[in-house]
């Protein structure tokens, strides 16, 4: 069996920045913009960006239907800073609409604007001893996780990286280092083919 071949959704964001990480990392990629990409991708990520405009693309493109049904089907998926906020089940304070694939919710920009951008040193025992240099970027935090997510990482007493099944959520970036172990812990999930997410409730 060859590498594992994970799409990118390249409809916005820091596709090329994932694309380059991931194939360090030992997967062969493909840039998701259609159903029929989707189709050939055995995993999803989808990277940072503004999300509204990435859910409305989502539907022009015909791509929310097919994802939501590989995902909840076993498909594993990760979603980086606005990718978060795409899969989570609600957004604080906002009726935004998102993909509902992981029972959290999320803040939108709770680290403040882009000037309070920051690297930090974020200890993530998942990824072994030594800390991970996070960048966040406007980033989201997560207000409220499900019985079934489990947190791997906090900042400041928030979640910052949850997974529940087979979906992953980094509030951070880690396509912006060249420390690639979060994207080696995605191809592990790959591996292993954890259990489908169940669908969140409501």
């Amino acid at each position: 069996m060859g590498a594992p071949r994970i799409g990118v959704l390249a409809l916005q964001g820091d596709v090329v920045e994932h694309v380059r990480a991931l194939e360090r990392a030992g997967a062969e990629t493909l840039e998701v913009r259609t159903p029929d990409d989707l189709a050939r991708a055995d995993a999803l990520v989808v990277p940072g960006g503004e999300s509204t405009t990435v859910i409305r693309l989502l539907d022009r493109f015909g791509l929310t239907a097919p994802i939501r049904q590989r995902v909840r089907a076993g498909m594993p998926f990760w979603g980086t800073c606005m990718g978060l906020i795409v899969a989570a089940h609600d957004v604080a304070g906002l009726a935004q609409p998102t993909l509902d694939l992981i029972d959290v919710t999320v803040r939108r920009n709770a680290f403040g604007r882009q000037v309070a951008s920051a690297e930090v040193l974020l200890a993530i025992p998942a990824l072994g001893g030594e800390p991970f240099p996070a960048v966040f970027i406007r980033a989201p935090w997560i207000e409220r996780t499900g019985p079934q997510v489990e947190v791997l990482a906090q900042r400041d007493g928030h979640g910052v990286m949850v997974r529940q099944g087979n979906v992953l959520g980094t509030s951070f970036h880690p396509e912006l280092t060249g420390d690639d172990r979060v994207h080696r812990y995605f191809l592990a999930m790959l591996a292993r083919r954890a259990e489908p997410v169940e669908a969140s409730p409501g």
